[in-house]
């Protein structure tokens, strides 16, 4: 009975001593945080998607606060949520133009060819270890397995006939799509474009015609027809400067292939 009296009496003393060090400790470790820091947080919309460069909203709300941040670094929050962050660090905030994700491939099943049936695992990554890159004879088209349906947080992405489709009235701009895609067929674009390029083969226009009936084909005639230089190609593909583009719609209606929606 006393050996039971002694170990009860040892553990209460040493769960005493540990309790008032932990307590100690906190007081003495603790770092402060600036307020604001909370409050900001609370803004952000915890989609913790990373697109704006920082881990999570809580490291964007800190680097907001440390002024190492624009107020208007959430891409997915919008003039909303800067507006708020704004007032609350009393500043004013400097709203850049908004952006969202575009696929540039519309090389559906039905306007695409095929080299062979693939059976294996549906992942888009695992297709770089499979022949030409996967199934699809453009080499350069979407695979449409859906890696960038997975890391989209606001479920802006579907997948619709084998190829991946953005809801721009849904995208946030994070750019969690852009780094997934192992065909790098995704760019942010500004949000009120209204022409795109979509396509991302490099190939030669014979090689186009035979993989794809929307694919660019490098001809060169939207180039020649654009009345302010805003369209140039690059590796046989059209490219649109959108600081130029003044959404005229005479090379969508040029194109020969449709390639330009």
């Amino acid at each position: 009975m006393t050996g039971i009296i002694t170990a009860t009496v040892v553990v209460a003393v040493v769960g005493i001593f540990i309790g008032i060090f932990l307590g100690i400790a906190a007081i003495c470790f603790q770092v402060e945080t600036d307020p604001r820091e909370e409050e900001i947080l609370g803004i952000l919309p915890g989609n913790n998607c990373g697109g704006c460069g920082f881990p999570g909203c809580s490291g964007l709300a800190a680097a907001i606060v440390k002024g190492e941040a624009k107020v208007s670094g959430c891409p997915v929050g919008g003039a909303d949520v800067a507006n708020r962050i704004a007032q609350v660090m009393g500043v004013e905030a400097q709203l850049e133009e908004k952006k969202v994700a575009f696929v540039k491939c519309q090389g559906d099943c039905n306007k695409t060819t095929v080299d062979y049936e693939y059976t294996g695992t549906k992942d888009c990554r695992m297709l770089s270890f499979v022949p030409a890159g996967g199934p699809k004879s453009c080499n350069y088209g979407c695979l449409g397995y859906g890696n960038c349906v997975e890391v989209c947080t606001l479920d802006a992405i579907s997948i619709i006939d084998g190829v991946a489709v953005v809801d721009k009235e849904v995208c946030g701009g994070c750019g969690a799509c852009v780094e997934e895609c192992p065909k790098n067929l995704i760019e942010l674009i500004p949000y009120k474009a209204e022409r795109k390029v979509a396509c991302n083969s490099k190939d030669k226009g014979p090689k186009v015609i035979k993989s794809c009936e929307v694919g660019c084909i490098g001809c060169g005639i939207c180039v020649k027809n654009c009345p302010v230089q805003a369209i140039s190609m690059e590796d046989s593909l059209a490219k649109i400067d959108y600081s130029l583009c003044t959404d005229c719609g005479i090379c969508k209606e040029k194109c020969p292939k449709k390639a330009i929606v």
